[in-house]
């Protein structure tokens, strides 16, 4: 965990922002970059040399994910960037508490480092990204208070078709899960032995029944997964769903 709201490590700092180290037998993949340099400084409190990495996963076009990639050009001169065409396009904001905007300031990105994806592939042997997720099951509501701009300035509610999930090696990464978690999984055809990232599932949205009934269905229908939280979890969220899903659900810090 290179950033996060919350840690449990004293030497690490926190911001709202998700950037995760996944390392393969085959790859270095930072997966998001949370919303500043931050994930830098914590690398670096950890050892952590970034100008490794071979691949940066962008899960959307929000701030809190996408904000440090800047930062993170001027150390790595080889990563190739994984994002939706449509999250380097989109004007993103938020009307939690008041309006504001959450788009990224993306910047001057080398095409030839770019690979901007618009259906679920394999980019590399044993790395796949799941794209245009199917919403065929409950989405978040805290997606209720998110936004896109359109060319004549109407706000419409995001559908959020610039989210991405990455699998590889049994793992499968949400990022937020604005797609909702239900549906990245149905949307994945490869077994999944552990799920990370956020959920999106804000205090004081989903019921306590609704999150009960959600932690039931993922421990029947994925008994051997197990699955690790963070971000955008709410600790209450957290609680109710560890209520249902015991051992099978753990926070990522």
């Amino acid at each position: 965990m290179l950033a996060d709201n919350r840690t449990s490590n004293p030497r690490l700092e926190t911001e709202h922002g998700l950037s995760i180290l996944l390392e393969t037998t085959r790859h270095r993949i930072l997966l998001d970059t949370g919303a500043s340099d931050l994930f830098i400084r914590n690398a670096d409190r950890l050892g952590i040399d970034l100008s490794e990495v071979d691949y940066v996963f962008i899960s959307h076009g929000h701030t809190d994910h996408a904000g440090g990639l800047r930062h993170f050009l001027n150390i790595n001169s080889k990563a190739r960037i994984i994002v939706s065409p449509d999250a380097l396009t989109g004007e993103y904001f938020s009307k939690r508490k008041f309006l504001h905007s959450i788009t990224t300031m993306w910047p001057t990105l080398p095409q030839e480092r770019l690979l901007l994806i618009s259906q679920t592939c394999e980019i590399d042997e044993g790395l796949h990204i799941i794209a245009r997720i199917p919403q065929s099951h409950p989405l978040p509501k805290g997606n209720d208070m998110l936004f896109v701009r359109n060319a004549t300035g109407e706000y419409l509610r995001d559908d959020f078709r610039h989210e991405l999930a990455l699998y590889a090696d049994g793992l499968l990464f949400t990022g937020c899960a604005h797609s909702g978690l239900e549906n990245i999984l149905a949307a994945c055809p490869w077994p999944v032995e552990t799920v990370i990232g956020g959920f999106h599932l804000l205090d004081g949205q989903e019921s306590e029944e609704e999150l009960i009934a959600l932690g039931t269905r993922l421990k029947e229908k994925y008994p051997q997964t197990q699955f690790y939280t963070s971000h955008c979890t709410g600790d209450l969220a957290f609680q109710r769903l560890k209520s249902v899903m015991g051992p099978q659900l753990n926070t990522l810090i």
